[in-house]
């Protein structure tokens, strides 16, 4: 349903994605993951035809963005990063516009506002302003204009950004409902990738690093993972030994719980040598090793790998 065919966009002598190809399936649910300024948004607003490439294709159920953008738009409902909502307008209101924009004629569009009014959980508010509504909210009457005329893919641009935990739960679990659809959806949120997605696409410095299946990017890290270590010593010092020891990509300070010592999350490339390795900084530092124990790999254990090590 989406394919993107070396992609690559300038803005100005400004280079945002280059390169950029992957596909994503009918009914799937894919992430374009990666940190902000990776391309993200220009991949969303390519597939979406508010900007065109500078080289490359963007084709939405075969039909290309640039060269058909209205007939490819009627297979899309876009929720952007900044939803912009008419103020003076309720949520009902609204979204009769919108459908009226995407060329729903009347009794099929009070049906269709109706019905995503009730599937994006707005009915206790559908007749409130939309510049009265929270953060929360606000994103589901984004959600609720991108799902007006029933559209084959679903592109969604940070969908949880700017929302709190409670909001951002609620979200994900509106767009788990959403299964069946095709759903691209941008985030940097690795635990939102995991929990929501199939297919996960990772972008660095405006090209792809990643893409496969969930379950196929986590065999790439056969034989990595994470230590977690309690030592009783200087923080700084101890991490800063941990980070220079062969074979750790990254150490990260763990959450305070009240035990004795200092908790360190360590990324490792091969964790049997490096605990080994560990255990004798430990010593030789003067300090003391508390606890040590392996967790199991994770994606966020591939994206720091592969975005952190710019592969």
């Amino acid at each position: 349903m989406i394919r993107c065919e070396q992609l690559t966009k300038y803005f100005g002598s400004v280079r945002a994605v280059t390169d950029v190809s992957f596909g994503v399936g009918e009914g799937e649910v894919a992430a374009l993951l990666g940190p902000n300024g990776a391309g993200k948004s220009t991949v969303m607003r390519l597939l979406t035809g508010y900007v065109s490439p500078t080289s490359g294709r963007a084709l939405v159920g075969g039909v290309d963005v640039a060269e058909q953008p209205v007939t490819a738009r009627r297979q899309i409902g876009y929720l952007p990063e900044q939803v912009s909502l008419y103020p003076e307008l309720t949520v009902r209101r609204y979204l009769a516009f919108v459908g009226e924009v995407k060329g729903l004629p009347g009794r099929l569009r009070r049906d269709a506002v109706a019905q995503v009014i009730e599937c994006c959980g707005l009915g206790e508010v559908a007749d409130r302003h939309n510049g009265k509504l929270s953060k929360g909210y606000r994103q589901r009457v984004g959600l609720a204009q991108a799902l007006l005329g029933d559209p084959a893919v679903l592109v969604l641009d940070e969908p949880t950004v700017g929302l709190d935990p409670v909001q951002a739960v609620e979200m994900r679990a509106l767009l788990r409902t959403l299964a069946g659809r095709t759903v691209l959806l941008s985030t940097h949120n690795l635990a939102e990738a995991s929990a929501l997605c199939s297919r996960v696409i990772i972008l660095s410095h405006g090209g792809v690093v990643a893409e496969d299946t969930a379950e196929r990017l986590g065999r790439r890290l056969e034989g990595a993972g994470r230590l977690v270590a309690r030592i009783d010593g200087p923080p700084d010092a101890v991490a800063q030994a941990l980070a220079a020891l062969p074979g750790v990509v990254g150490v990260e300070r763990g959450a305070a719980d009240g035990q004795s010592g200092v908790s360190f999350v360590v990324l490792a490339s091969d964790p049997e040598p490096v605990q080994r390795r560990l255990a004798a900084a430990i010593v030789a530092g003067g300090w003391t090793l508390l606890e040590v124990r392996a967790k199991p790999p994770t994606l966020e254990d591939l994206f720091v790998r592969l975005v952190g090590s710019g592969t």
